[in-house]
């Protein structure tokens, strides 16, 4: 997954199609992410001493394939590729639109 925690994304597909936010959290085994903002989902809740029940709402997953990283020169959606970096001869990504480094 090229995705990392922090990154804004844009939701192509799904309930929250067009909506974008930031990556807060990453399921890598289950090819996921949770998206600020985008997919949300009423849960129900029992209370217990120290908290009450109620519904609320929370962020739900979303499958990786199924957001897309914002392109940080042209505000688009654009792919993440790969390259290695003159000076510090280390991997480094970049968006695929405009040959901008990511990282």
């Amino acid at each position: 997954m090229k995705l990392k925690v922090g990154d804004k994304v844009r939701v192509i597909a799904g309930s929250s199609k067009g909506k974008e936010g930031k990556i807060t959290k990453i399921d890598r085994k289950k090819n996921r992410v949770i998206v600020e903002g985008a997919h949300i989902v009423k849960q129900h809740r029992k209370g217990n001493g120290q908290e009450t029940g109620g519904i609320l709402e929370i962020e739900a997953p979303i499958d990786a394939s199924n957001v897309m990283l914002i392109d940080p020169k042209t505000k688009k959606p654009t792919r993440i590729g790969y390259m290695i970096d003159e000076k510090t001869n280390k991997k480094v990504r970049f968006a695929k639109k405009s040959n901008e480094k990511i990282d």
